[in-house]
């Protein structure tokens, strides 16, 4: 994880010891690294990376997981679900137009072996219709919060075009790596200690790692793992 060119991040909240707490993920190509902490804070992502910087760093826009990257991809799906809820809110035009933009970004994310000319050609076009949907004049007080909002991400919602195959336009890897912890919340109400919550993550990270190699068992990594 700490040598990563891309790197993911996401969280959700747990019980620790009767208190909020977090359980963070880390994915990169070769590692899916858990993390119980009792804290949503920068710190977190600060400790976890021991100094290192990614070429691209992946995640939502919440702000203890900006600027640890290069350059920074937002997730586009946590952008969709924002404009679905003004289109329902709202009868102004701009939000069909961002979704129909979305849906654009999301086919040039889903297309691999374009080449470099084309990509960049492609990007530019999108890059255009962003700008003038930013642009576009709105009484809707939803639709103007929705446009200052993306004009704020506006250099962070294309990046995964300059690194085709590598960088996702979604950071749902990450939330299917949360899955099994808010599971576990909605079961258990969460974790009596720290350890106990720790312990989960360590195992989680055993699992999920091993699931990102080929011809891989899960339980033979376990093994492998607790009698080394």
């Amino acid at each position: 994880l700490r040598r990563a060119e891309v790197v993911a991040s996401d969280k959700t909240g747990v019980r620790i010891e009767g208190c909020s707490g977090y359980h963070w993920v880390f994915r990169c190509q070769d590692a899916v690294v858990h993390q119980a902490a009792p804290t949503r804070a920068a710190s977190v992502v600060h400790a976890m990376m021991d100094g290192h910087r990614p070429a691209v760093w992946l995640s939502d826009r919440y702000a203890a997981q900006q600027g640890h990257g290069l350059a920074q991809q937002t997730c586009l799906a946590h952008v969709a679900r924002d404009v679905a809820y003004a289109l329902e809110a709202s009868d102004d035009p701009v939000p069909f137009r961002l979704k129909l933009w979305l849906g654009s970004a999301f086919d040039l994310a889903d297309t691999a072996g374009l080449a470099a000319s084309t990509l960049a050609a492609k990007r530019r076009a999108l890059e255009r219709r962003l700008d003038a949907i930013l642009a576009a004049p709105s009484g809707c007080e939803l639709t103007r919060a929705l446009q200052a909002k993306l004009r704020r991400a506006r250099d962070q919602l294309l990046t995964f075009a300059d690194w085709p195959g590598q960088v996702g336009a979604t950071n749902n890897a990450c939330e299917r790596d949360l899955r099994p912890a808010v599971i576990q919340r909605k079961v258990t109400n969460g974790y009596r200690a720290m350890w106990a919550a720790q312990g989960e993550a360590d195992v989680r990270t055993v699992v999920a790692t091993a699931r990102l190699a080929p011809n891989t068992s899960v339980f033979g990594t376990i093994l492998t793992t607790v009698t080394a």
